[in-house]
């Protein structure tokens, strides 16, 4: 396993798995707009060279915003999405981040367990806040 910073040619192939993860997923534009964005922090770990896991986040001030955080089904329920969360918010730190925030699917069980084992608290819900209806939790961790 090989952890690292996102580069730009790895943009397809987390494109690839976002679509394989999610049934709203990030397209190739959407990854190559954020990841130009100057505000953007990715990190992805490898297995057998290809992108098992991966997530990004966005970093204004002292706020972050977890934007996406996928993992290939068969690494899934291994840590590796801890792994993931883990340095982002290490990133978070070193850029003098106080607030993460993300939000999660009501029906993302798997996800809302990762987050609250992290340290993340729930604050409020967004109505209808995906394409199909379905309800967010906002959720935040505070950084010391």
């Amino acid at each position: 396993m090989n952890g690292r910073a996102w580069q730009y040619s790895d943009l397809s192939a987390i494109a690839a798995l976002e679509r394989e993860c999610f049934s709203d997923p990030w397209n190739h534009r959407m990854l190559a707009e954020s990841f130009l964005s100057g505000h953007f922090y990715g990190s992805l770990l490898e297995e057998d060279g290809a992108v098992a896991a991966y997530g990004g986040m966005v970093v204004f001030g002292e706020q972050a915003q977890v934007q996406l955080i996928g993992v290939a089904e068969m690494y899934r329920r291994c840590g590796r999405g801890g792994m993931i969360l883990e340095d982002l918010i290490s990133i978070a730190r070193e850029k003098g981040v106080k607030h993460v925030f993300l939000e999660v699917r009501v029906s993302n069980s798997p996800a809302l367990l990762l987050y609250l084992k992290h340290g993340f608290s729930g604050l409020y819900a967004r109505s209808r806040y995906y394409a199909d209806g379905e309800d967010a939790i906002v959720m935040m961790k505070e950084l010391a």
